[in-house]
């Protein structure tokens, strides 16, 4: 089965660590933010 999640806030800060950390543990990431990365 997939790992799917969506991080709030993920193209900065605390938000994009806790999105790297997730990729790093196999789930495919979603990101919502102001800014493009």
């Amino acid at each position: 089965m997939t790992k799917v999640a969506l991080v709030t806030g993920g193209s900065r800060g605390i938000g994009a660590a806790i999105s790297i950390g997730l990729k790093n543990a196999g789930y495919t990431v979603a990101e919502i933010g102001r800014a493009h990365v």
